[in-house]
């Protein structure tokens, strides 16, 4: 039978996934436009760099890396993630747990509250695969829906406590509502275990209310374990850390290292980005002494490995280009994507910087408005490569992203599930 025809963009004329899996051996090269443009690549030796440069980091502060997998749901990149020496993947929904487990990942911590029959069915048969699995519960009320359930099944669910803050997002906001769910939990027993506390400190925006937030998990995790309140034989988990403030997070939680396990959940990190999270990296250069020695040894902090490339359609009118790519290829929430490399085919042999005063000012579904000097060289057809801020809400616009060199010589193609 012949293999079912699908229509990626970015992988020019290839319609079979077995013709999308060789696409490393055909000899292909963006810059000789063997891929339809728009494309989204990603550049291998930066995101090797990335690899490296997080587990020296983590290797250092003495603590775990679990990166959360929702922000490339690739896993082909979760493999090298776990090859790198990760704890774990982390995801944030039961659908993605199940990509990751049908993909050999074997612990994931789904650093969210699992809620719904259809949901806990299929955490379920992740369990009974093999998997070791972690979910989040903030209410006795959760508690008490997965303790029915999973007794039901003859399983059992390991749990973290989600602690939050006031105006957050999902997590108790007093010690009385911890100590009320993990009564709850303890009725459970056997069906449930109760295996650490979980923080997420992203929704707050100054690192002294952060450093706040971290000590009352430090203080809560020590007085849980004082009463004996975690499951005997398990490993006591404490996890937080998005991809702003992973810093504070390993230098607080790390005065309690010896005593359990800190696992550390950063995502964007593979890739990081132009925008919101190099203005991130940045912050953390300047507060953390261990960061700047990572960049010391690696040569560099974290690099921009994920590129959008596009040609010029029009060039209407002085001063502005019309360029094919628009919100249905690059994210757009949080800043829009920056043109970073020119390339005129036949003309040019390499990439050149793209200049400084070239500005995306609005992208509509299909096309991106680039506002240039009225002298700019810049031609129909050419071709600009743009860097971009958010990559979650890049990755989740392509079914295929390309590996490319530095030469941008096409290596592989990688999936995406979301």
């Amino acid at each position: 039978m012949a293999s079912e025809q699908i229509f990626p963009k970015g992988l020019g004329g290839l319609r079979t996934e077995e013709e999308i899996e060789a696409v490393g051996t055909r000899g292909w090269n963006l810059l000789r436009e063997d891929l339809s443009l728009p494309a989204a690549v990603l550049v291998k030796p930066r995101v090797e760099h990335n690899l490296r440069w997080m587990t020296d980091f983590v290797h250092k502060y003495g603590v775990f890396l679990a990166p959360h997998g929702k922000t490339t749901m690739a896993a082909k990149l979760f493999a090298r993630q776990m090859d790198a020496g990760a704890w774990g993947i982390t995801l944030a929904t039961a659908q993605q747990c199940v990509v990751a487990h049908a993909h050999g990942v074997r612990r994931i911590l789904m650093a969210n509250e699992l809620v719904g029959r259809a949901n806990f069915e299929l955490v379920s048969d992740i369990i009974a695969g093999g998997t070791t699995f972690y979910t989040l519960v903030d209410s006795p009320d959760l508690v008490h829906q997965l303790g029915s359930f999973f007794q039901g099944k003859g399983q059992q669910l390991r749990v973290l406590v989600e602690l939050g803050v006031t105006g957050g997002r999902t997590g108790t906001r007093t010690d009385e509502q911890t100590r009320a769910v993990v009564d709850a939990i303890a009725q459970w027993n056997g069906s449930l275990l109760l295996c650490g506390v979980e923080i997420y400190e992203g929704v707050l925006k100054d690192e002294a209310s952060i450093r706040e937030y971290l000590g009352w998990a430090v203080d809560t995790v020590k007085q849980l374990q004082k009463q004996g309140a975690f499951a005997k034989g398990e490993r006591v988990i404490l996890s937080g850390a998005g991809s702003a403030w992973y810093d504070v997070v390993a230098d607080v939680f790390a005065a309690v290292r010896d005593e359990l396990d800190v696992v550390l959940r950063p995502g964007c990190y593979l890739t990081s980005d132009a925008g919101i999270y190099r203005v991130a990296q940045r912050e953390i250069g300047q507060r953390n002494d261990i960061a700047r020695a990572v960049d010391a040894d690696c040569g560099a902090t974290l690099q921009s490995a994920l590129e959008v490339w596009a040609y010029v359609q029009s060039v209407p009118e002085p001063g502005l280009a019309i360029v094919g790519m628009g919100k249905r290829d690059v994210a757009f929430d949080s800043g829009l994507p920056v043109a970073v490399w020119h390339f005129r085919p036949g003309v040019h042999k390499e990439p050149l910087r793209a200049s400084s005063a070239w500005e995306t000012v609005k992208l509509m579904d299909q096309h991106a408005y680039l506002h240039v000097p009225h002298d700019a060289d810049i031609k129909v057809g050419d071709m600009l490569g743009f860097e971009i801020s958010h990559p979650c809400l890049t990755f989740d616009k392509w079914r295929y992203v390309t590996m490319v060199d530095e030469s941008y010589n096409v290596l592989e193609a990688i999936p995406t599930y979301f």
